[in-house]
């Protein structure tokens, strides 16, 4: 039985030196020799499991598609997605091929159809709890924006007002902000917006170059 082990961090630096991969590949290793599985290779991201569209998951994604492989063995679930949309594609497309998805952190394994129900129950809840939380956040800002006020940093776009209470628009940042927009709309992706804006010599509020993550903030609090 061939495997590959598929391991994400949180930033493309920790792919090479964090401690968390190191964990990770070490719970692999001893689950690929729990299962009697020839591990043919260890994949790493340094990207936000926020979508599929990673180096790293679409090596996976071809040799599965290719069936050059029988298992995937990933150390914890949010490792892989946190969609449920993704799992179930992902679920879909590796039950055609006859490829399992092991999990060390909650010990499934999809190659049965209980381990299959138990992984999508136990992302669904997962999501709900995201989405409950985003949703209490989203109302308290929109809450505050709407009587102007504000507490800590104020999003991209605005700036605390002198009596460190309000926020009011800071036109250089809804400037960018706009054109952030702009082109999401024309369909630009995370990454290409964050090229095109360091391109343009374009800087983010601390200074620095922009990334794709930071894109995703800046829309996420406008």
């Amino acid at each position: 039985m061939r495997a590959v082990g598929y391991v994400r961090v949180s930033t493309p630096g920790q792919v090479e030196h964090g401690v968390s991969l190191e964990a990770q590949i070490e719970k692999i290793r001893a689950m690929a020799t729990v299962q009697g599985a020839e591990l043919i290779e260890i994949i790493s991201d340094g990207e936000s499991a926020k979508s599929l569209d990673r180096p790293g998951m679409q090596r996976v994604l071809e040799m599965v598609r290719a069936r050059n492989i029988d298992m995937v063995i990933i150390a914890k679930l949010d490792r892989l997605t946190r969609s449920v949309r993704d799992l179930a594609d992902l679920l879909e497309l590796f039950q055609r091929r006859g490829v399992s998805l092991v999990s060390v952190a909650e010990a499934l394994d999809t190659g049965s159809a209980a381990g299959r129900l138990l992984l999508n129950i136990m992302v669904s809840v997962s999501q709900w709890e995201r989405e409950a939380i985003g949703e209490r956040t989203r109302d308290a800002m929109a809450h505050k924006r709407a009587k102007n006020e504000w507490n800590g940093n104020a999003p991209y776009g605005y700036r605390v007002s002198e009596d460190q209470k309000h926020v009011e628009p800071h036109e250089p940042e809804q400037k960018v902000l706009r054109r952030i927009r702009q082109m999401r709309r024309r369909g630009s992706s995370l990454r290409q917006i964050a090229a095109k804006l360091t391109r343009d010599g374009i800087r983010t509020r601390s200074g620095g170059s922009w990334r794709h993550e930071y894109v995703a903030r800046v829309l996420r609090a406008a």
